[in-house]
């Protein structure tokens, strides 16, 4: 399949099917996604890739965190209050979610339920966390998105689905307790993949593109 008609069929899947990818296929794509380009070559990705019952125990941590209604405390600053056109793409992309399945406006419980949905990875078989030192900053963080999206197209190849999470660099105390990561690594964001199950509603969510002419300036 061309990288065009990967790119057209991919959508950010939030239900799963109870079905682990094989270790061998894990580890091939994983070796096929190193070839990702990466400012002077610095390859600064450090991939967590939790499965079975570590993943489990780690969604319930996480889970556990949120509920009781800790702060963010996220490594990097990637929290920005999105403002006129980005802030209206972000309100686009929440009500083509919520009314894929059936959420109201007014239904804050069940908004609430839909959120909470991303700290048990959509029940995804497995769950990458996309990890880096911390002193790396924006440029790490330019080459941790084109990492990301590099493996995102290789795991559609082989007929995979998965979505990105920036909700799973909010909370990086319980993840960095459950993994050992070092003090000096921090969480950017992480991906919930595997199997998408194509019969749950919330897998029909489609967002909108801009149109080109509005994102690209050419000059001459």
């Amino acid at each position: 399949m061309s990288v065009i008609a990967l790119l057209e069929k991919r959508y950010s899947t939030r239900a799963y099917l109870d079905k682990p990818i094989p270790q061998p296929l894990l580890e091939s794509i994983f070796t096929q996604a190193q070839q990702a380009p990466s400012n002077c070559n610095v390859q600064p990705w450090q991939t967590c890739v939790v499965s079975g019952e570590k993943k489990e125990q780690l969604k319930n941590a996480l889970i556990s965190t949120v509920m009781k209604g800790a702060a963010p405390n996220p490594d990097f600053n990637w929290l920005p209050k999105y403002e006129g056109v980005h802030r209206d793409r972000q309100f686009g992309s929440a009500n083509a979610l919520y009314s894929a399945i059936g959420v109201t406006r007014e239904d804050k419980q069940g908004r609430q339920r839909a959120m909470i949905r991303n700290w048990s990875f959509f029940d995804a078989p497995h769950v990458a966390f996309f990890t880096m030192d911390k002193y790396l900053d924006i440029m790490g963080a330019v080459d941790l998105g084109i990492y990301a999206q590099t493996l995102s197209l290789i795991l559609a190849e082989h007929g995979l689905s998965s979505c990105m999470q920036g909700a799973l660099g909010q909370f990086p105390d319980p993840i960095k307790a459950a993994l050992n990561l070092p003090e000096q690594r921090g969480i950017l964001f992480g991906m919930s993949f595997g199997y998408a199950d194509e019969s749950a509603a919330v897998n029909n969510t489609r967002t909108e593109r801009e149109d080109m002419t509005n994102a690209v300036t050419f000059f001459k």
